[in-house]
């Protein structure tokens, strides 16, 4: 009836991972609990959850993002504090257990973490900049949330039911194969990631139709902001990479559940296949995380700079040529494969050419502030941050790159820290620069100023503190993912690596009592304008929150910096001589009914609950021909309530061009 479900999947093996379980059901019963009490789940379900705004839909992103940003760093601080104590004895993790967080900790924050917040802040932003008033499917836009948070809720519900997956974030076979995993561990890693992977494809198609295809009028692809360059360039990557991540995934779970034989070697399969389309997305995924971070870094050094972006037409070109090349760079990792002397030289020789065009981005940023007036804000001091570290993990991506230093330090911590001191602050500061920048677009009042300081101080000194000891350990020949070891000269470097851990934990800390704070001062933060620091691009020139459709009268634009040139010219914040109805669409229950059955069927699936997974499959059909079938779904939105809604947004926006409000 429960086919491999028993009560045996609860997690009586381990007391951490039954304290850990329990604080996950207290947390989701807590803040049930706090919403009936409010009274506040029809607006919830009608507001938000229903919403087919894209703003509305990006805030729920990045809040899903950070949620999981929490639990993933959770992983990270028990893994650190693991090696610490772990000289010469087991530590306080079974080995068992701290595989799985290894493994969880990876794919929470590749999948749950960074793709969620780069396309919530897609969502947000893009439309705006590029003068449309929503995307261009705004249905299939809901789904991809949807399917994001069904992926992510799989993995919080095997934190509770069952185990994870021990076989790493990448899943090689063998060990991910039935034989050497015979648990449902690897299952719920294959069907998160499945489930994840349609919602991101979709994404990536939704993105590059609205970005070419919905610009507001005059608007060439060279005046489009670098912001929208990065998503157009994201976009076509997630439509080429994620699709063999997805197969990968597919096949694997067909060796599993059918005994086929896709990469059993020996049976006519080859591991090796695995790995090549694993990596077919992954290198390219690098890029997919950290495209938008340099857009975020482009927007936020011109507007803190006071001028237009140094070389703007070399950045367009230096982005696209990142794009490119990060598709046919993906062999470096297969150094050790027996790929053959001749395939490396090529390969090693063609990685390092990435760092070209990612160097002029960094001099173009460097140029643009050179004789700017810069504001040292929070945005600004992430970016900065980001320039200094990044660098430094530039030239040690550069050195993997090298088949005689790949070779040895391939499987040792140099690369762990290597791929932190990439993720980190190329992806994630960039993240958190434009979460602390558009802040005030979503919300209508600034973040708190000095708790986004201090947060900063704390991620960056925490980043060098845990990373910095990884890479010595890596000269020092230790390999990663240990979870005990007996080598005394570790433990020195371990111990600091854990010091880090807590910086940044305190960072973490420090940005959810920003957020706090900010909440409960937002009367003396609140935005008078709708342009808080002096923008240059579209999404200043709407109110902040804006309304649902965005511009009440679609923009012209005649160059780069289409906002800023408007003030400029006089013309900005101008009431339009006449209004129009304007058509939105409406909004549906049918995404979240469909996140809600994918999630079914995969548990079910997981599990092997096949009169579930049946429930599961019909659930989703379902949903899909209900809004199929649906004859109208957009509504009207009258010239008048337009106009009251324009009228009370320009008495109080007075655009500026001198210092913010």
């Amino acid at each position: 009836m429960l086919g491999k479900l028993t009560i045996d999947a609860l997690p009586f093996y381990s007391g951490i991972a039954m304290t850990g379980a329990l604080i996950s059901v207290l947390g989701l019963l807590g803040a049930v609990a706090l919403i009936t009490w409010l009274g506040q789940w029809r607006y919830l379900w009608t507001e938000w959850l229903r919403s087919l705004d894209h703003k509305k839909i990006g805030v729920m992103y990045v809040t899903l993002a950070l949620i999981m940003l929490v639990r993933g760093f959770v992983d990270a601080l028990m893994m650190r504090t693991q090696q610490a104590v772990a000289l010469d004895s087991h530590g306080y993790l079974p080995p068992d257990h701290f595989d799985q967080i290894f493994t969880s900790h990876a794919t929470i924050m590749i999948f749950f973490v960074a793709m969620p917040f780069l396309v919530g802040l897609f969502n947000v932003i893009v439309p705006q900049q590029i003068g449309a008033r929503d995307m261009a499917f705004p249905f299939m836009n809901s789904v991809s949330l949807w399917l994001t948070a069904a992926g992510a809720a799989l993995v919080m519900v095997s934190l509770v039911i069952g185990k994870f997956s021990t076989a790493g974030w990448n899943a090689y076979p063998p060990y991910s194969e039935a034989q050497l995993s015979p648990g449902v561990g690897v299952d719920y890693w294959i069907w998160a990631i499945l489930v994840s992977s349609v919602g991101s494809i979709l994404t990536g198609l939704n993105f590059l139709v609205t970005i070419i295809k919905r610009r507001a009028p005059g608007m060439r692809l060279m005046m489009m902001p670098q912001f929208t360059w990065a998503a157009l360039c994201t976009s076509v990557l997630i439509v080429f990479a994620f699709p063999a991540l997805t197969v990968a995934a597919a096949l694997l779970g067909l060796d599993r559940y059918l005994g086929m034989h896709f990469f059993t070697n020996g049976d006519g399969g080859n591991l090796t296949n695995y790995i090549e389309l694993f990596w077919i997305w992954g290198h390219p995924e690098v890029y997919i995380l950290i495209l938008p971070a340099f857009g975020v870094y482009s927007e936020v050094v011109a507007t803190f700079s006071g001028r237009r972006l140094f070389g703007y037409e070399s950045l367009v070109y230096s982005t696209a040529a990142i794009a490119v090349l990060s598709l046919g760079v993906c062999l470096h990792h297969f150094f050790t494969l027996g790929a053959g002397s001749d395939v490396n030289a090529f390969f090693g020789r063609m990685a390092p050419l990435i760092a070209v065009p990612t160097g002029v981005t960094i001099f173009d940023w460097l140029l643009t502030m050179y004789r700017g007036r810069v504001r040292l804000s929070v945005p600004m001091l992430f970016t900065l941050g980001f320039i200094v570290t990044f660098v430094i993990g530039g030239m040690t991506g550069v050195l993997l790159t090298l088949a005689p230093a790949g070779r040895p330090m391939h499987d040792t911590t140099f690369l762990v820290a290597h791929f932190h001191n990439m993720m980190i602050p190329g992806a994630l500061f960039g993240y958190l620069a434009g979460y602390q920048y558009w802040f005030p677009k979503a919300f209508g009042f600034r973040l708190d100023d000095k708790w986004g300081r201090r947060a900063f101080w704390a991620w960056i000194i925490g980043f060098y503190l845990a990373f910095v000891p990884l890479y010595i350990l890596g000269f020092m020949g230790m390999p990663q993912r240990l979870e005990r070891y007996d080598v005394a000269g570790w433990q020195p470097y371990l111990i600091v690596a854990e010091l880090g851990a807590v910086f940044i934990l305190c960072g973490v800390v420090f940005l959810a009592v920003q957020l706090a704070v900010s909440i409960r001062g937002r009367a003396g933060l609140v935005v008078s304008t709708g342009d808080p620091w002096n923008g240059r691009t579209l999404e200043w020139a709407t109110a902040s929150p804006p309304a649902v459709y965005n511009f009440a009268v679609v923009p012209h634009v005649h160059g780069i910096d289409a906002w800023w040139d408007m003030k400029q010219a006089g013309t900005a914040g101008r009431a339009p001589a006449r209004f129009r109805d304007i058509i939105m669409s409406d909004d549906s229950s049918a995404g979240v009914a469909l996140g809600a059955m994918a999630f079914v069927f995969a548990f079910a699936m997981v599990w092997q609950i096949w009169w579930l997974a049946a429930i599961g499959g019909i659930g989703v059909s379902g949903a899909v021909l209900s809004r199929a079938f649906r004859d109208r779904d957009e509504h009207r939105i009258p010239a008048s309530q337009v106009e009251a809604t324009e009228h009370r947004h320009l008495t109080a926006a007075v655009p500026t061009s001198g210092t913010p409000t």
